[in-house]
């Protein structure tokens, strides 16, 4: 029993997340348009019809650019607090929208989705586990750090995707305005290259098998320099850098201990997926 994973995308150009078991699917946030969604999924062999939800993170356009048109197209439940939703405008068909509270979990089929709060500079902001077969998927984006909710929560995961934003010699040393980087490192904004492996040093589980590192700023931040930071660390964990260009391989996560051989297949362009950048 496993669950599948893949990034669709991990940047500020747009973040899009695919968890799924057998049966279900559920889309953690839609921030590329309903035509990538589309293609991206079939090139990797993935049905639409398989996703039945769509969980919203935080009002960011780079989180919900696509949400509403894939949500009409499919018609898909969106997961979305009621202040994200506010603050989105996005007014989604009232039939569409559902709402989430912090770890009240959420059943979609045989998945279960549970939400918990996070330091952002956004209205109400979120993330989340999804769980199913034993396994549990963290989604943990847009973090400006490791507050208690986000360790306890870490703990939990066989695999994650995990924030690794920027490298701090970039930043202080890039063109971004002062206020800007004061912003992306205030303790609301992301989480550094340094503060994610802390996160993963510290408290990562003896059963973690992949980590995902997500929403990489082109600008302030290299794939090679945070893969190379991760991979002398891993542990015989897996290592991926998520591309903000393309889609990931699809990865099979599994409860039972033994990181077996991945399932995967590569999108055409992505035969190495460091390489991606």
């Amino acid at each position: 029993m496993s669950l599948s994973i893949t990034s669709l995308n991990s940047g500020s150009n747009g973040n899009c997340y695919y968890i799924a078991n057998a049966n279900e699917a559920v889309l953690v946030d839609v921030g590329i348009s309903c035509k990538e969604v589309e293609k991206r999924m079939n090139r990797l062999g993935l049905p639409l019809n398989k996703i039945k939800a769509i969980f919203i993170s935080h009002e960011h356009a780079d989180h919900i650019k696509g949400v509403k048109m894939l949500s009409k197209k499919y018609n898909l439940q969106v997961y979305i607090t009621d202040l994200t939703h506010q603050s989105s405008g996005l007014y989604l068909v009232d039939s569409f929208v559902r709402t989430f509270k912090a770890y009240v979990p959420i059943c979609i089929g045989g998945l279960t989705v549970t939400a918990f709060p996070k330091l952002h500079d956004c209205a109400d902001p979120h993330s989340f586990v999804v769980g199913g077969n034993g396994i549990n998927i963290g989604v943990f984006t847009d973090i400006g750090l490791s507050c208690h909710h986000v360790i306890n929560n870490f703990k939990k995961c066989h695999a994650i995707f995990l924030e690794a934003n920027y490298d701090e010699e970039m930043l202080n040393d890039g063109n971004y305005p002062w206020y800007l980087k004061n912003r992306i490192r205030s303790g609301q904004g992301h989480l550094s290259n340094k503060q994610a492996l802390e996160l993963f040093l510290e408290h990562k589980p003896d059963f973690m098998s992949h980590v995902l590192l997500s929403h990489l700023s082109r600008e302030n931040n290299h794939p090679n320099l945070v893969y190379d930071l991760f991979a002398s660390h891993n542990d015989g964990i897996k290592i991926v850098v998520a591309s903000r260009d393309e889609e990931t391989a699809v990865y099979q996560i599994h409860n039972n201990g033994v990181r077996e051989p991945d399932l995967v297949k590569f999108p055409k362009s992505a035969a190495v997926q460091t390489s991606l950048f």
